[in-house]
């Protein structure tokens, strides 16, 4: 089969940017991100990102139906809560096919109360209190019944913050306060053979509702648990369950969704990859699962990423200092170096290495890497020996650059500038860029 056309919506979530992470090495799949018109991560993570109105607009569903079909899409893989239900709402009017659960799950699953009442029985369950005036003791937890990440949940310690909290969210849950650690469950099911993977993480450390910190957990009990709660509510592909203990140390569930999580990463990078599994079930291949061993931890922070107006067709690399730091070769830019080939760009080596060069391009494995070597003496400027004017130019000495820069005009960078031009190359879709070049090593006398 040709790779299937993929569509990621909202793409700019934490969600959105797994899916991504997940399927853009994938020889399967060719990747779409759309969302709002406004300021997010997938514009800068996806090669494609294209507008798509949010789905409180009247609007929406027109836009995506001419979307899928001007960019022949297969699947839509919604990355964001209210997305999914909005989507399992209209599946039937859409060209591509919506992963996810089957409707009823979604609805379900998207209002905790609904998931409680459902789940009752078969995992233990938050005490829920029907009003402010059932409450008896504190503290208690609010939350919206339906809502994602923290907002809008806190806990409470009296009446008067309880009257408070409810005032400002309405739709909020009154819930019994649980103290314990506090885990998810990621999981996987097909609709004929249930659930075939379940594994908990640890949430060691929360930010507006994220996991930022995450170990892979073995917890007696939680795979029979995850079969029970998939085959209840009819869940298929990829999805996760929250659990916190009690005061009394029994596992409570928090939340089920049917969806991917952004930190299912730490379980992505043993063997099981969700997005492309949940494609896979859809189309009802035989499915298999192959883990690594051994305990994993994620730590997620901010990750940059740049739009610049730098254009360029040919790269000039310095050696010394440069691409090789001390006896080791700089991985990031030789990233960038295979970046700029794929996208058929010329890539140059200007030094003035004193040892045997070739020598030490073969030790260092860069032999046949550059489109050209130029190696200079010691007295000779590197401005000599740049002619494109659209050529950018990595050195670590300021005084080259410096030199580069007033004599020429080209941009010039050092290796802390380089992850601009990296991550501006890692969201162009190269995919099946090629170019055939000669490359050849002149020395220059």
């Amino acid at each position: 089969m040709s790779a299937r056309h993929v569509l990621v919506f909202p793409a700019g979530t934490e969600i959105g940017l797994e899916i991504q992470h997940a399927l853009k090495d994938c020889k399967e799949v060719r990747l779409f991100g759309a969302g709002q018109d406004i300021p997010n991560h997938g514009k800068f993570a996806y090669g494609e990102y294209h507008r798509l109105p949010h789905i409180g607009d009247p609007n929406w569903l027109p836009a995506l139906q001419d979307l899928c079909e001007t960019l022949s899409i297969d699947y839509i893989i919604p990355a964001y809560d209210d997305v999914i239900v909005a989507l399992s709402r209209v599946s039937d009017q859409l060209s591509a096919a919506v992963i996810t659960s089957p409707r009823e799950a979604c609805e379900i699953t998207r209002s905790k109360s609904q998931t409680y009442a459902a789940l009752t029985g078969i995992v233990a369950v938050p005490h829920l209190y029907a009003d402010a005036a059932d409450v008896d003791r504190f503290p208690v937890f609010v939350k919206p019944d339906r809502g994602q990440g923290s907002f809008g949940a806190r806990r409470i310690e009296n009446r008067e913050q309880l009257d408070a909290a409810l005032a400002d969210v309405p739709g909020s849950i009154i819930c019994e306060f649980l103290p314990g650690e506090e885990y998810t469950v990621d999981c996987f099911s097909d609709r004929e053979r249930g659930l075939l993977f379940a594994q908990a993480r640890g949430r060691r450390r929360v930010r507006n509702g994220i996991s930022v910190n995450s170990i892979t957990q073995d917890i007696e009990g939680v795979p029979a648990l995850a079969a029970k709660i998939g085959a209840r509510l009819g869940l298929r592909g990829a999805w996760f369950f929250q659990l916190k203990r009690a005061a009394n140390g029994e596992l409570t569930l928090l939340e089920v969704a049917p969806r991917i999580a952004g930190a299912m990463a730490l379980h992505r990078v043993t063997g099981v990859n969700f997005p492309l599994m949940s494609i896979f079930e859809h189309e009802r291949k035989p499915l298999g699962i192959l883990v690594n061993p051994g305990e994993v931890e994620i730590d997620r922070a901010l990750v940059n990423r740049y739009r610049h107006s730098i254009s360029f067709a040919t790269l000039y690399v310095d050696l010394d200092d440069t691409l090789i730091l001390g006896d080791a070769v700089n991985t990031r830019l030789v990233a960038l170096i295979f970046q700029c080939l794929n996208a058929g760009k010329r890539v140059n080596l200007i030094t003035r290495h004193a040892s045997d060069l070739n020598a030490t391009l073969r030790r260092h494995r860069l032999s046949g890497l550059f489109d050209r070597v130029i190696h200079l003496r010691d007295g000779e400027s590197k401005a000599d020996y740049i002619a494109e004017p659209d050529a950018i130019f990595i050195d670590d000495s300021f005084r080259e650059r410096l030199d580069v820069t007033k004599r020429l005009g080209i941009p010039t960078f050092d290796c802390s500038m380089i992850e601009m031009l990296t991550q501006q190359a890692e969201s162009m879709n190269a995919r099946g860029a090629s170019d055939v070049r000669e490359r050849s090593v002149e020395g220059v006398s």
